[in-house]
């Protein structure tokens, strides 16, 4: 029997009792698991499924080409995320954002450790830390826009330009990219209310443009109606 701590991305009920969790895990990566009774009458665990609550899985050996089974978990860190609606929306949407598009992703410290880090920021009350999160993954998989001194980001080629290339990447919004990008502590950068739903959109181009089979998570409306 081993142990993970994983990051929770999803879950889906399964017959009666049981579930299937999708899951981030601090050694392997993208995993599935499945989960025993959990739905059971009598197991208060249930309450522990949330979006990005991080856990601590004990996990039975595999056996054939089936999916693991978990013997049981608990809740490795505890936080207050939930009780905030706004936080509470950005959990969900960077949730989605990363059971969508991690899939393919093997054992990986940095995003782990970036995840981590995004949490601390939401406990905080970062309500914008989604924005800086989103970026910071570009930068770990090697896909960020380059730096030099032109003003408008082009986000088919990630290189700065003279002149506009695309509608999103003014100005404004390009230079939010270039401090984020430049800085070592980008959660400290304050982006203005008025340019976070540009931001964030000019962000899922970008994605669309450098992440293979990129999917737009289906929670954007729900993130964008709540910071309205």
């Amino acid at each position: 029997m081993n142990s993970q701590n994983g990051f929770l991305l999803s879950f889906i009920k399964y017959g009666e009792n049981d579930a299937v969790l999708h899951c981030f895990t601090e050694d392997d990566g993208f995993q599935t698991y499945f989960l025993k009774g959990i739905y059971a009458k009598r197991n208060k665990k249930k309450a522990l499924l949330l979006p990005l609550s991080k856990l601590n899985f004990s996990l039975n050996p595999l056996k054939g080409n089936g999916i693991q089974t978990i013997s049981k978990f608990e809740l490795a860190k505890s936080n207050d995320i939930y009780t905030d609606i706004r936080c509470n929306s950005v959990v969900f949407f960077v949730s989605d954002f990363l059971n969508q598009n991690l899939k393919h992703e093997n054992k990986n410290h940095n995003i782990f450790f970036c995840l981590d880090e995004f949490i601390d920021e939401l406990e905080n009350q970062n309500y914008q830390s989604h924005l800086i999160f989103l970026i910071k993954i570009l930068k770990i998989q090697g896909v960020a826009p380059l730096l030099d001194e032109k003003k408008y980001l082009d986000p088919e080629t990630g290189t700065f330009s003279f002149t506009p290339t695309h509608h999103l990447f003014n100005e404004e919004i390009s230079l939010i990219w270039k401090n984020i990008i430049s800085s070592a502590n980008p959660y400290q950068i304050k982006i203005h209310s008025s340019l976070r739903k540009n931001f964030l959109d000019s962000v899922l181009v970008y994605y669309h443009y450098h992440i293979t089979d990129f999917k737009t998570p289906a929670s954007l409306e729900v993130i964008q109606q709540i910071f309205e």
